[in-house]
């Protein structure tokens, strides 16, 4: 069992990120904006998200899966292309997954984000990768939450925004 202390997690409000992306809404959602820092900590990483503009939690219907949660994920690739405008972003690959562990359980999965208003914040910790490890990939909102079952993906939907992870330099 990892035995993080409590100065570990104090030390966030001292030490600089390692790690960093600007997150960019898409054609399917360009007001979205945001940004996702990494910081190094005794046995893993804690991930700190902050990202507006996102579209409101709307329920499934008929046939239409729910917009929201929003599945987030880290992607192989840090390429932020719209491409297609009706499936954009495809260009950041799929899940990182560097272990080829299976859906729901890799290094490339992260919470969903809930939309308050447009308005998303979230802190996690995992011992699944270091900030180095993940400079050079992307980060991805899906429009649907991540079943966390479904192989490869989680069959979490359509991809809004997009931001490429880069090292922390300030």
């Amino acid at each position: 069992m990892l035995n993080i202390k409590k100065e570990e997690v104090d030390k966030l409000h001292t030490v600089k990120p390692v790690a960093y992306g600007k997150i960019l809404g898409g054609p399917l959602a360009p007001e979205i904006n945001g940004y996702i820092y990494f910081y190094d900590l005794v046995g893993g990483t804690e991930v700190l998200v902050e990202v507006w503009g996102l579209p409101l939690y709307k329920p499934a219907h008929d046939d239409k899966p729910p917009i929201g949660p929003l599945g987030f994920h880290i992607h192989e690739y840090g390429i932020c292309e719209v491409g297609n405008i009706n499936m954009p972003f495809e260009s950041a690959g799929g899940h990182y997954n560097p272990n080829n562990q299976p859906h729901g359980n890799h290094a490339g999965d992260f919470p969903v984000l809930f939309s308050n208003n447009g308005f998303a914040r979230m802190s996690f910790f995992t011992d699944k990768f270091k900030p180095e490890d993940v400079v050079g990939k992307s980060v991805i909102i899906h429009e649907n939450p991540d079943d966390y079952r479904s192989q490869p993906s989680g069959n979490s939907g359509r991809r809004l925004a997009c931001g490429v992870i880069l090292p922390y330099n300030k």
